[in-house]
């Protein structure tokens, strides 16, 4: 059975790396996406331990489609009723991206007749009420290539269940915790986040280092799928919970010059069941120190979209590279989508990743070294 997890642009390395980890074999990689081979037993795993994916969907078949009547008859062509039953509810969405067919709605009228037709043949009736367990269809066609999917995961896999508010500019649960891996965080050496927001970069970090699943304490659309067993739940889950480290030794700061950010970051990491992990606290980031420790400093300043103006964060930026400037060998990651933070920071970042945080395009700039005096 081919399966596609879903990931933010940039992150498609990490995330084939995980599925490599559950023992699945992949069979292609494109922006945004990964495809690969599973089983329908892989399910519950995949979505409860897939940190850096925001869906899972089960490939239900591929097909040119250049054409309208191409779209319907590979639709048609799909065994759709091998899932649905003839009362479920099957709802279509999709998108189409540098393809002849351009029109979304369209294609999802073709999408739904067909898998209506299908159904009909299959099940020997003309109306289908729609009133049970609810398959979301999603087409996605790609330079006129068709893929046919159902999802699994339903609200989206970014959303781990600890962040109900958030403050002004959140960073995706997705991208926090893949800006940790990146970092190469330890747990021999402090992190820090000094502009914690809802601190999500920190209760990533320690759901990281804690290796704890993302997904452990939510539930997903796919357990109302009568053909996914409940005992294959009830193991991944049970699987998820025997290999969090309980003895782990990883300390992260959290704070923010705003306490109502503080306060959101102590109630998430207790959601999250990190709080153990994190200490917040009302701080300026502008006056970071080492406290003669060892650290990794990994953080999300406000850009300027959404937040303070642009003279105002170029202000805080030359101030904040100052005071980073200080702190002798530690680790700094930061990101952002202003190119000209380096000039701003007064030194030059030793690696760059570019990274989307949702749609806006950003820059993760890592420095490695001391400043050179």
């Amino acid at each position: 059975m081919k399966f596609a997890a879903t990931c933010l642009f940039g992150l498609e390395k990490l995330l084939g790396e995980e599925i490599d980890a559950l023992g699945l074999k992949r069979d292609k990689t494109i922006d945004g996406r990964v495809i690969f081979d599973g089983e329908i037993s892989d399910i519950p795993r995949l979505n409860i331990n897939l940190r850096y994916a925001e869906r899972v969907y089960i490939i239900l078949g591929t097909f040119p489609a250049r054409t309208f009547t191409e779209l319907f008859d590979g639709t048609r062509a799909l065994p759709v009723y091998d899932f649905i039953g003839k009362t479920d509810a099957f709802p279509v969405k999709g998108h189409s991206i540098k393809s002849a067919l351009t029109s979304i709605p369209d294609c999802q009228s073709i999408v739904k007749k067909a898998a209506v037709e299908a159904m009909k043949d299959k099940y020997k009736i003309s109306y289908f009420e729609e009133t049970g367990v609810k398959y979301q269809i999603e087409f996605f066609i790609l330079k006129d290539e068709a893929a046919v999917m159902l999802d699994t995961s339903g609200v989206t896999l970014h959303k781990r269940g600890y962040r109900p508010e958030s403050n002004a500019a959140p960073l995706r649960e997705t991208l926090a915790a893949a800006l940790c891996k990146l970092a190469h965080i330890r747990e021999d050496n402090l992190f820090w986040d000094p502009f914690c927001g809802s601190g999500t970069i920190a209760v990533e970090a320690a759901l990281l280092m804690s290796n704890t699943a993302p997904g452990i304490n939510r539930t997903f659309i796919s357990q109302e799928y009568p053909w996914i067993e409940k005992s294959d739940w009830d193991r991944a889950y049970e699987q998820a919970r025997d290999i969090i480290r309980r003895d782990c030794k990883f300390e992260a700061y959290a704070s923010d010059i705003d306490p109502d950010c503080v306060r959101l970051t102590e109630e998430n990491a207790r959601r999250a069941g990190v709080l153990q992990y994190i200490k917040s606290f009302e701080y300026d980031a502008r006056n970071v120190q080492t406290y003669g420790r060892r650290g990794t400093i990994v953080c999300n300043p406000p850009y300027g979209e959404r937040m303070m103006d642009k003279e105002s964060v170029e202000a805080l930026y030359k101030e904040v590279g100052a005071a980073f400037s200080n702190l002798g060998s530690w680790q700094i990651y930061v990101i952002s989508s202003c190119d000209d933070l380096p000039r701003l920071f007064g030194r030059r970042p030793d690696k760059v990743r570019k990274l989307y945080n949702g749609m806006i395009k950003c820059n993760y700039y890592q420095f490695f070294k001391p400043k050179d005096k």
